[in-house]
């Protein structure tokens, strides 16, 4: 492990670097931020031989570009939306659509996770089959089941899923 004064210096002479390559993939303070810290915690705690001071610096770039790239890669950064963009959304002005929510949690346990994973976490059939290890048939008769059941509670004939 690196000491403090060590670690310090380095943050000195490498940190317009470090931002510098994660603004340049990630395009995002943010994220930066989170990068630039993991990037120096492990030059703290790896703590390499390094042969010189230009070996130094190719290691930080090495370390800053796999973080950056592991960061894009992340299944947190694929599965959210900015809250910049989310406060554009006019939520205010949509149809409250609560009923529906009410109905589907008043559905048994055995639809409405089915019904939740499907329509909500965007899974198919097949997946919640190997999520809930239940076969893939047993999967389409429940969703069949409850959208009858919602069709019901909703008013039926207007209903389309």
């Amino acid at each position: 492990m690196r000491s403090e004064s060590e670690v310090i210096k380095a943050i000195d002479k490498y940190a317009d670097t470090v931002t510098r390559i994660c603004m340049l993939y990630l395009k995002s303070y943010t994220d930066t931020e989170d990068v630039f810290q993991s990037v120096f915690i492990k030059y703290a705690f790896k703590s390499p031989e390094f042969e010189n001071e230009t070996h130094e610096k190719a290691w930080i770039i090495r370390v800053t570009i796999n973080a950056c790239k592991d960061m894009l890669k992340s299944f947190f950064r694929n599965r959210t939306v900015p809250l910049a963009e989310a406060a554009k959304k006019p939520w205010e002005d949509k149809e409250d659509l609560s009923y529906v929510l009410e109905a589907v949690l008043s559905l048994p346990e055995k639809y409405r996770v089915v019904v939740y994973l499907h329509y909500f976490e965007e899974y198919t059939a097949v997946e919640i089959g190997q999520i809930l290890k239940k076969n893939v048939n047993t999967i389409y008769t429940r969703l069949a089941r409850a959208k009858e059941m919602l069709r019901e509670r909703l008013g039926g004939d207007g209903y389309e899923g």
